[in-house]
């Protein structure tokens, strides 16, 4: 047997084997909880602010019409940003806004939802994902506000890179010091393997060595050792009385 495949066959190699798979798992949970609660986070940021947004439009819509809220909504899909608008009466074109027209079903589902979209400044642009709410105004109109959720996306693909490096770091440094943990152990087994070895081939005064760290091996080994004495002791009488019988049988 090689002297790793030794290692790995080893009781303690086993354990600390053991205890970096549970540590590995726990890491990942927690950077997965971490990821999650971070995306989550920045997914309420995201409605506060649309909600805000849309309690503000509407109060220019009730007080000075669809002029208004249009010019408003125009001015805002001018600034660079991941800010969405977009403003139209049911059943026509967009009257203002900064994307192309989407799903009339979409339109018609007041609240929240995540669709795709295309950017009016991206001729022939990618296609791209938003959180949007749509609110009902009187009269027929829809209004639609959301933000862009590329920084959500790119934030949620730094993190999963930033577990994977994590997770592939802790499992190399536990394997290396399960290796240096399991070969200190092996030795101070090899050396206890050697003197027992000594003891079977008759001689009783080996003892096994102990390292003064007051360890499980240690204890074992200071256990084992009086028992080694007690019957060396026992050994020495036996031979003893030995002796003397053999004495009194060749003197009458």
């Amino acid at each position: 047997m090689t002297a790793l495949g030794k290692l790995i066959r080893t009781t303690a190699f086993k354990l600390s084997l053991a205890y970096l798979t549970v540590f590995a798992l726990f890491a990942a949970f927690l950077l997965g909880y971490f990821a999650w609660n971070t995306r989550r986070l920045i997914t309420d940021q995201i409605m506060q602010t649309v909600d805000a947004e849309i309690v503000g439009l509407a109060e220019q819509y009730r007080r000075a019409g669809i002029p208004r809220l249009v010019l408003i909504v125009d001015a805002r899909s001018r600034r660079p940003g991941s800010s969405l608008y977009l403003v139209t009466l049911q059943g026509s074109e967009g009257l203002a806004g900064n994307i192309r027209p989407i799903d009339p079903s979409i339109l018609d589902r007041p609240g929240w939802t995540e669709m795709s979209y295309y950017r009016l400044d991206e001729t022939g642009g990618a296609e791209h994902r938003a959180l949007v709410r749509v609110f009902q105004l009187t009269g027929g109109f829809r209004l639609l506000v959301g933000r862009d959720l590329e920084e959500r996306e790119r934030l949620r693909e730094i993190i999963v890179a930033a577990s994977e490096w994590s997770i592939a770091v802790v499992v190399v440094l536990g394997l290396v010091g399960g290796f240096f943990i399991t070969r200190r152990v092996l030795k101070r087994v090899d050396a206890m393997t050697a003197t027992t070895q000594t003891i079977m081939a008759g001689d009783l005064s080996g003892r096994l060595p102990i390292a003064g760290t007051g360890a499980e091996l240690d204890r074992l080994a200071g256990n084992l050792n009086a028992m080694l004495e007690r019957i060396e002791a026992l050994m020495r009488g036996v031979k003893e009385v030995s002796d003397n019988i053999a004495h009194d049988l060749k003197t009458p």
